[in-house]
Formats: structure tokens, sequence, C-alpha cells
């Protein structure tokens, strides 16, 4: 099979095409034959050199696939051959087959194209499992999330707007919250003309919103706690502005505020597949009857991840990017 492989730690033309042997299912796993792969900042981590895949993962970049099951692992149902599923993986989705574990996968949404199957699972994993499990955001309640035309913002404001959530977002450029609002955020704060702490407090009325999801850190995280109201929550999943900061401890105790956070990558496969199990319920549905379908930014072959990747950091997206396998 072709496959995408990194070379050596470095920039995206680092991403180059191999031959690799098709990989083999496990008990409990099924081989895909992949149609589409998204691609997500945690892949050009790894292939920065910066977030090395978990132990037993495949060397190769990609989180998230659909396509069709083409062999299940010893014992496995035969059922499963055939049907169209997208799936979360540890890593090897840059490839034409990949396995993944049986728990991780979830039937393609009716009418969904396998670019927009493939642009759910990681995303829609790490917004459900931090913004409504860790977060425990319900309906009436508002959240703040940055980054609001990323793969994890736009999904943040379709999976809001499904469950009668406000969202706020942050945006680098006008244009940017103008994408942000056209998908549904209630409001979208340009960061770079406005203080996004000034603008939360004047749209909830001086209270703050109930929720921060964070993909920032660093000098965010004080700002971000200035944000929430009394009883807030806020929730870390990445910290690109760095992993240190300083805060008010007497202020979290004082106004009963939370903070966690959580990575999804290395989390079990029982761990994953319960998580699953939950949003199929609950979620899919849902999707199923036309009420959200993922933002799509640009597909790309393959063979020119490389391309997707300069893409994404060039920060120009809205949406999801994936690669066209099949």
């Amino acid at each position: 099979m072709t496959a995408i492989a990194i070379s050596a730690p470095g920039g995206p033309e680092v991403l180059q095409p191999e031959v690799r042997p098709v990989p083999q299912p496990a008990p409990g796993e099924v081989l895909i034959r992949v149609a589409a792969a998204g691609v997500n900042r945690p892949d050009v981590l790894q292939r920065m050199g910066y977030y090395p895949p978990p132990p037993g993962a495949s060397d190769l970049p990609g989180l998230e696939i659909a396509g069709t099951v083409v062999a299940v692992g010893p014992g496995g149902d035969p059922e499963l051959l055939g049907q169209a599923v997208c799936a979360l993986v540890a890593g090897g989705g840059y490839a034409e087959y990949c396995v993944a574990p049986v728990g991780s996968c979830l039937p393609v949404p009716g009418g969904f194209s396998m670019a927009e199957a493939a642009a759910l699972p990681e995303t829609v994993f790490t917004v459900w499992h931090n913004l409504f499990e860790r977060g425990y955001v319900r309906e009436g309640e508002t959240v703040l999330v940055h980054g609001g035309t990323s793969g994890i913002g736009t999904t943040a404001i379709g999976l809001c707007k499904l469950f009668d959530i406000k969202i706020v977002v942050t945006c680098g450029s006008a244009d940017k919250c103008a994408a942000a609002a056209a998908l549904g955020a209630d409001l979208a704060i340009d960061y770079s003309s406005a203080d996004y702490v000034e603008a939360v407090k004047d749209f909830t009325g001086g209270k703050g919103v109930d929720v921060v999801l964070d993909m920032v850190g660093g000098d965010y995280l004080p700002r971000n706690l200035a944000c929430l109201a009394e009883d807030g929550r806020h929730v870390t999943i990445a910290f690109q502005r760095g992993m240190k900061v300083e805060i008010d401890i007497a202020d979290v105790m004082r106004r009963r505020l939370t903070l966690t956070g959580s990575t999804l990558r290395a989390r079990s496969a029982e761990f994953k597949a319960l998580l699953a199990d939950e949003i199929h319920r609950t979620l899919w549905p849902r999707l199923a009857d036309g009420g959200w379908r993922p933002a799509m930014d640009q597909a790309f072959p393959l063979v020119e991840a490389a391309a997707a990747h300069t893409r994404m950091q060039a920060g120009a997206h809205v949406g999801k990017i994936v690669l066209m396998v099949g």
C-alpha cells in the first residue's frame, strides 16, 4: 500500500510517500480500506518531532479515517465486512489501509460523504469529551472557545447549536470572525483588535461564561479565568502559548472555579469505546437527521499531504482539511 511517512522531524516536505505492507488486524480490530483521512494539528506536531505516537501505535500520522471494513481480526464479527465506517485511531491514517479498534468505529452518518465522515472522529471525540463530559456544559449555558475557525472550533460551534448552548469564539481576523458567525457562533471576537475578556463580559452582562475550552494555554489562562462566571469550568486541550503560567488560587477558591483538561490519543481502547458508544447514542441520530455537518475547508490527494500541512500551518483554513485516498 501507499502510505505517507515522516522521513525526519521537520517541515511539511518531510512527509514522503512510501510503499508499506498492508497492516493486519489483531483481535478486537478491523482493517479499513481508507477513502479519506482527516488532517489535524497533532499530525503537524508529530511531523515536527514534538508529539510522538503512543507505544504500540503506528509511526504514520493520521488520527481519523473513513472507509470500508475489508477484514476483521481473529474472532471478529464477519458482519462488519463491507460496512462504511469512520474511526478514531492512534496513528496510521495517512495510508491506503489502516487498522482500527472495533470500539472506536462508528457508522458513516446517513447522507455524509467519506470526506465529511473522516472529518468527524478526532474533533467530535475531543469536543464531546472535553466540553460535554469534563466541562459538564448543558442547555442554556454559554461557552468560550478559542480558535473559532479551526476543526475544534467549528465542531464546537456545530455541537453547541445542536444542544442549545450559546457559544463565543475568538478568531484572528475580521474575515474569520465572519466565517465563524456564519457557522452559528453567537459572538465572534477578533482577538487582534479587541480584548476578548471585555467582549465576553459585555456579551454576558458581566456574568461571564460557564465553560472555557482552551487550546492556547500560557498567558491566556488567567485571562480565560477572568472570563468565567462563578462555578465556571476551564478545560485545557492544548498549550500553543506555553505550559506554565501563574494564576491566583484565591480567585479560583472564591469563585469556585474548576480547572481540568485531557489528552485523547494515549487513552485506552476501552475508554475510547465507551466514548464512541455515548457519541453514537446521543449525537449520531441528530447527524442522521441533518442537524449538523462539519465545516469542510479543502481536500488534497494523499500524496499531497505536505500541501495539506502547509495550508494548516498557514492558518488560513476554515474547518477541516482532509486527504482523499480511495
